[in-house]
């Protein structure tokens, strides 16, 4: 647990010292970047609830709502606040720091299983600063729960805890539609096991079973609030512009952005995405755990596959973890030299990023 947090305290304090130090005199304080966007709708559903119809703009087009979000992170937030006493803003900043330490903590102990404790620390360097858009883990969002429950279904899974990864994998669904990779993990994992156990056993099946249960079942409730079964869908296109769209969006947003090269904001997000593709490509050569490799790809598959805001897409993909495998591996081969100046680079950029995106270019969050 202690690279855990000593990585949780380190990355943190450089993202929120770096988004103070880049943030003007008239710009909002810090505690409201954290609250920014999604992170206002969690905080506004933790303490109001959700909305009991679909809603509409002045012109009476269909407009997104809350109900686009899902409940679990909103449920911690109320927890936290229940516990604490602190205000709901605060309360869902804390619930994101607490769900990170999480987080860092059973991706630690996964990674160390798999590859090793060297290579489990650079990793998490990598997860927690790195990233371009690690700051949104310390943000009122649902990513590092995310994380926390998706990891924590692949340990248990890996530890063969199949009830256990089940549950997980069910909350996993409740927190985030993306949970369609892990429970496609869990499923790998535990096809894995019964073929060489060479028997039918019901723990994996039924940790599958539980684990598709999650996301479908807050649909239905959506679905039956509004009194429309494809309700949830129509909320999250209107409001969003989110459908699948088999990557369509995303390769118009690379060619034109590369074609034209207007822009260091667009340019940078895809290069720095084309860069993670890459590195998941890598990741299908190097012996990678199967239920890690359905997971990762998965995510990014669902990441880009789909017509959302190209922008936000770095800020979806923190939670793939796999892309992150070949760099960690491959540093923790190296130098103790080498590996403490390429991870401060690496941490200063990442966090430097972050910070000039909520601050320069908040869409991208």
């Amino acid at each position: 647990m202690r690279p855990a947090l000593v990585v949780y305290a380190v990355t943190a304090a450089l993202h929120l010292a770096l988004l103070a130090a880049m943030s003007g005199p008239d710009d909002p304080g810090l505690r409201k970047r954290l609250l920014a966007w999604d992170g206002g709708l969690y905080v506004d559903i933790a303490e109001h609830g959700y909305p009991d119809s679909f809603s509409y703009g002045e012109d009476g087009r269909l407009t997104g709502n809350n109900l686009a979000f899902f409940p679990l992170f909103p449920i911690l937030v109320r927890v936290v606040h229940t516990v604490t006493r602190l205000d709901h803003g605060t309360s869902g900043i804390a619930a994101a720091h607490l769900s990170l330490i999480a987080a860092l903590v059973v991706t630690h102990r996964l990674v160390d299983r798999l590859y090793g404790r060297r290579t489990a620390t650079v990793a998490l360097v990598l997860l927690a600063g790195a990233q371009p858009m690690a700051l949104a883990f310390l943000m009122s969002y649902s990513e590092a729960l995310f994380l926390a429950l998706a990891v924590g279904t692949l340990l248990a899974a890996h530890r063969h805890a199949w009830l256990t990864a089940g549950a997980l994998a069910f909350l996993t669904g409740l927190t985030r539609p993306a949970a369609a990779a892990v429970v496609a993990a869990l499923a790998v994992a535990a096809g894995l096991h019964l073929l060489r156990e060479r028997r039918l056993t019901w723990r994996p099946v039924a940790a599958v079973a539980l684990g598709c249960a999650g996301t479908p079942l807050y649909l239905w409730w959506v679905g039956q609030r509004l009194g429309e079964p494809g309700a949830w869908f129509r909320i999250q296109e209107a409001g969003w512009g989110t459908r699948w769209d088999n990557g369509a969006a995303f390769l118009d947003f690379l060619g034109e952005t590369l074609r034209r090269g207007e822009g260091w904001v667009a340019v940078s997000t895809a290069v720095l995405l084309l860069g993670l593709l890459c590195a998941t490509f890598l990741t299908w050569h190097r012996g990678t755990w199967p239920p890690l490799l359905v997971y990762g790809t998965g995510i990014v598959v669902l990441t880009l596959a789909q017509s959302n805001y190209s922008h936000s897409k770095l800020r979806l993909l923190v939670p793939a973890v796999l892309f992150l495998m070949p760099a960690a591996r491959a540093l923790a081969r190296a130098t103790d030299r080498t590996v403490v100046l390429s991870l401060t680079a690496a941490t200063l950029f990442g966090c430097w990023y972050g910070a000039y995106m909520l601050t320069a270019w908040h869409y991208a969050i």
